[in-house]
């Protein structure tokens, strides 16, 4: 279910805990959270009509973890 939406939360969680990027280059870091980020408000607001409402209530107040824990239960294994 959305693989692309769970392939940006999951890049999403990847960078906020890539601190040694963090350390060596803040602003990058910066700039790769907020490129990821916009990836998924855009994805979000392509396929809003496509979403349960849990997803969207997640998504729409950036419970990106809860997110990403509701599609993987929802996919199949």
């Amino acid at each position: 279910m959305h693989p692309e939406l769970q392939s940006l939360l999951r890049q999403r969680l990847a960078v906020i805990s890539d601190t040694s990027f963090r350390d060596r280059d803040a602003d990058a870091h910066l700039e790769a959270l907020k490129d990821v980020s916009l990836k998924i408000t855009d994805y979000t607001q392509a396929h809003l009509a496509e979403f349960d409402a849990k997803l969207r209530h997640y998504l729409g107040n950036s419970s990106y973890q809860k997110a990403l824990e509701h599609l993987e239960a929802a996919s199949p294994a």
